[in-house]
């Protein structure tokens, strides 16, 4: 994969048969990137992580691992991992995070852990798409929901978020969402909080939500008029695969609440 992906005449790709060996490697030669093996546990390359930023403080580490926990995804996320995929990952997904962290500036501080456990997680994010990226990929690892679940709260993740740093934060690099995760017996919520002015539906003519029954896509006219990209489904895609999505007052933060289906144990 990283053979295909990556240009010869401008990466070399090197081999190292076990974590020892890599950090020894990284120790006399900087590297642009590093991608762990599936062999070693996420424990262990969280390990390798720790030990190669002590001697070289931004290096990007991408970990793969078929065996890791939420623990362990936090963990990478403290120790500022620029991504994590455990088995059974898709290579496009993988393929798309190694380009972002080849082509990319310089910079490793876009995900800041305020406080975590694998039941409650708070966040900041910078408003970049790039980090937006990186997050909901830590977020589907953390969360280890079970199917269908997992995906219909990734993808309302991904849209409100998307959202969040779009409008509330206009992409902009100095500016932060907080996100909060918590994960319950029989339910999972989210937190997202913009660092916007907020709205209400008189002002969001861009987005589908505030579509009238009689004209389901007078939205699409507008965003053309305004010159805004094609889109604006966001919060309506979302308010359709969670249970509950609700905004407080003055629109800058939202919940997204999805209920689990947990059969009981029996007795």
């Amino acid at each position: 994969m990283l053979a295909n992906l990556l240009d010869p005449l401008v990466w070399s790709v090197r081999h190292a048969p076990d974590n020892k060996t890599a950090l020894t490697l990284a120790s006399a030669t900087h590297f642009d990137l590093i991608l762990t093996s599936e062999k070693t546990s996420g424990k262990e390359d969280v390990d390798l992580l720790r030990k190669i930023r002590s001697i070289r403080p931004h290096t990007r580490l991408i970990i793969l691992t078929e065996e890791g926990t939420p623990a362990d995804v936090i963990a990478s996320m403290r120790e500022r991992a620029f991504s994590y995929f455990s088995r059974p990952f898709s290579l496009s997904l993988l393929a798309d995070m190694v380009l972002i962290a080849a082509e990319g500036p310089c910079w490793d501080d876009g995900i800041e852990v305020v406080s975590a456990t694998p039941d409650w997680i708070r966040l900041l994010a910078r408003c970049d798409l790039k980090t937006a990226d990186r997050l909901i990929q830590f977020m589907h690892e953390v969360a280890d929901l079970p199917e269908p679940e997992s995906d219909a709260v990734a993808m309302a993740f991904r849209e409100i978020l998307m959202n969040a740093i779009e409008h509330g934060g206009h992409f902009r690099p100095d500016q932060y969402v907080e996100i909060s995760y918590v994960r319950a017996k029989h339910m999972v919520m989210c937190r997202v909080k913009d660092p916007g002015e907020g709205f209400t539906l008189d002002e969001i003519q861009h987005a589908a939500i505030a579509n009238p029954p009689d004209d389901p896509a007078r939205h699409m006219a507008y965003r053309d008029a305004k010159g805004l990209r094609p889109g604006g489904y966001g919060v309506l895609l979302a308010q359709k695969l969670v249970d509950e999505l609700i905004y407080d007052e003055k629109g800058s933060e939202v919940l997204l609440v999805k209920y689990l289906d947990v059969t009981p144990l029996e007795h």
